[in-house]
């Protein structure tokens, strides 16, 4: 990673900080006042071990000595354990800020940019690479401040008590330092690569799990396992390198502040020999120089969480900075009209170049059902998501009673719709609280009624705890027309003007379709309805049919007159009926 990469992602990080300002502060302050008492606790030892040794003093003379020195090393635990207490919350602090920024980047971004990304890389990103920031906040900052200003103040306390011993310890201390700085260039390297590693693999992992039933079912199992295995394997060897270069770090470490206590000993030995300096001094200067390189061992040791740090705040600073779509979401209130729903000379392309749509023009009335058929790929379902918001026209505009639906807030939208998607998703809890998803106000009497009218309370009734049956992520327990039931009583219960039902009739049998297109033909009349469908039969049962070809409608009219017609509309019809026959 180039230096200037590595210093901006540090200044990023260090930005972060100011959210959790105080309790960091308060873990400094508690860290330094921790080692300043070492220098009373290092004399009054230092007075204890002299009179004892030279005055021939009883215990009970030196008993107070002990006494505070017992004290201030209590003092000093208490003091130790609520840095690191204020330092964790400090760092809970920030990842929480981190994460609220990631959900809220995301939504902002939309599902067109979901769609582009595995959903394994960014779980990995959103737990594993913001956990990775953990140490970095109440570790590496914290000991950082504190390796800044203990061992200059205890060079204040050292100097005039043994000024050799003080140049000793002031040549020696840089030399930690400088080698945190050398070693980190290729940790920074090493770091990046890892996580790299990891997202790959978490997201890898993340669709294997995904789909495990069609692995198993193409005999592809084996084959997704043992690449699963060779990707752990890299990621294995990638951290044992990391650990390498740690270990390696630590053991020089070692070795200088060993080097530097061992030089002070040995200098203050020959010069206790020779009477140059006195048994207490020298003893305080040696009881103190250890505790002169703790701060800045411990500096070197939290060093490698500043690496990992930084290895994983370069995917979160690429997400939080990728580019929003090119319109800001409008922020008006939904106007109180006739209701009506205008498509005007709409296009739209998912690649340019590619067009989805073509200048297309319709209406939809306050209570009206309209229904949308096509050939697939004609783009229904991109109408669809233009018309819920979640994808922006590349021309014309879409609105709601003549103002455009992106001026608009999302909110206010998002409130007045209700959508069942092609492919609708369940989440993991009970059925009542999936279908009270967009009435979480909603009384169990409500919920029974939409569950009839989708046709699923039948089944609901039969399980073992009725509604209040736990099934698991993506609707697991529950076959692929049960979990449509429950999607489409979720739509029918959210009060809304305007209802999307994308393929509501797919997966299930003719008599419970009909069942279910009498349900929507018996919603209020103050409800519009865009029915996607591919049965004949859901179209019939409606106003009025756009019908869709090369993204661009080709016919509009009744069911009655269309069929009448010699249009796309009647040839589909024929066929059809032909087939049914």
């Amino acid at each position: 990673m180039p230096r200037g990469v590595s210093r901006a992602l540090d200044g990023w990080l260090r930005r972060r900080a100011a959210i959790a300002k105080q309790p960091l502060r308060g873990a400094i302050l508690l860290g330094a006042v921790n080692g300043l008492l070492l220098v009373p606790e290092a004399w009054l030892l230092a007075r204890t071990i002299t009179g004892v040794i030279f005055n021939h003093r009883a215990l009970a003379m030196v008993a107070p000595f002990l006494g505070v020195i017992l004290g201030l090393a209590l003092l000093r635990a208490l003091l130790n354990h609520g840095a690191t207490v204020l330092a964790m919350a400090a760092s809970t602090r920030v990842k929480t800020d981190v994460r609220h920024a990631l959900h809220a980047k995301i939504a902002a971004l939309g599902p067109g940019f979901l769609g582009t990304q595995r959903s394994g890389d960014l779980a990995s990103l959103l737990v594993e690479g913001v956990d990775a920031l953990d140490n970095y906040y109440a570790a590496y900052l914290p000991q950082m401040a504190v390796a800044t200003f203990l061992p200059v103040a205890l060079l204040a306390f050292i100097f005039p008590v043994d000024w050799v011993s003080g140049i000793i310890l002031l040549l020696g201390a840089p030399l930690i330092p400088i080698f945190m700085i050398l070693i980190g260039r290729g940790t920074e390297r090493l770091n990046q690569a890892q996580w790299r590693r990891l997202a790959l693999m978490s997201a890898h992992f993340f669709d294997v799990v995904e789909g495990l039933s069609t692995l198993k079912l193409f005999g592809a199992s084996r084959n997704a396992a043992g690449l699963i295995g060779r990707m752990s394997e890299d990621y294995r060897l990638s951290t044992m390198k990391v650990l390498r270069v740690a270990f390696l770090s630590s053991l020089v470490l070692e070795f200088f502040t060993t080097l530097g206590v061992a030089m002070i000993a040995v200098f203050v030995g020959f010069r206790l020999y020779y009477g140059e300096i006195q048994f207490l001094p020298g003893l305080f200067v040696l009881l103190l120089a250890p505790e002169f390189f703790r701060p800045l061992r411990a500096m070197g040791t939290q060093y490698h969480a500043r690496m990992e740090a930084i290895g994983a705040s370069e995917r979160i600073v690429a997400l939080l900075e990728t580019p929003e779509p090119g319109t800001p979401a409008g922020v008006a209130a939904l106007p109180a009209g006739s209701g009506i729903l205008r498509f005007e000379q709409v296009s739209f392309a998912y690649a340019p170049g590619e067009p989805v749509l073509e200048a297309i023009h319709f209406a939809i009335a306050r209570g009206e059902r309209v229904a949308l058929v096509g050939p697939s790929g004609s783009g229904k379902s991109t109408v669809a998501r233009l018309l819920l918001g979640l994808a922006r026209p590349d021309s014309g505009r879409i609105t709601q009673d003549d103002t455009d639906l992106a001026s608009i807030a999302p909110d206010a939208w998002f409130r007045e719709i209700s959508w069942m998607p092609q492919r609708p998703t369940l989440f993991a809890g009970t059925i009542a609280e999936n279908i009270r998803l967009g009435a979480p106000d909603a009384s169990m009497p409500e919920i029974i009624r939409a569950a009839e009218a989708a046709e699923a309370h039948r089944f609901i009734s039969r399980l073992p705890q009725g509604y209040e049956t736990v099934i698991g992520e993506r609707g697991q327990g529950l076959s692929g027309g049960e979990i449509r039931r429950v999607a489409l009583a979720r739509a029918l219960l959210k009060p809304a003007r305007l209802l999307v039902l994308d393929e509501a009739e797919a997966s299930l049998d003719a008599e419970t379709a009909s069942l279910v297109r009498a349900a929507i033909a018996r919603l209020p009349r103050e409800t519009a309805v865009l029915l996607i469908a591919h049965r004949l039969e859901s179209a019939e049962a409606a106003d009025r049919i756009l019908v869709l070809r090369q993204g661009r409608i080709v016919e509009e009219g009744t069911p009655a007159t269309l069929r009448a017609g010699t249009g796309d509309y009647a040839a589909m019809s024929a066929l059809y009926h032909e087939g049914a026959a």
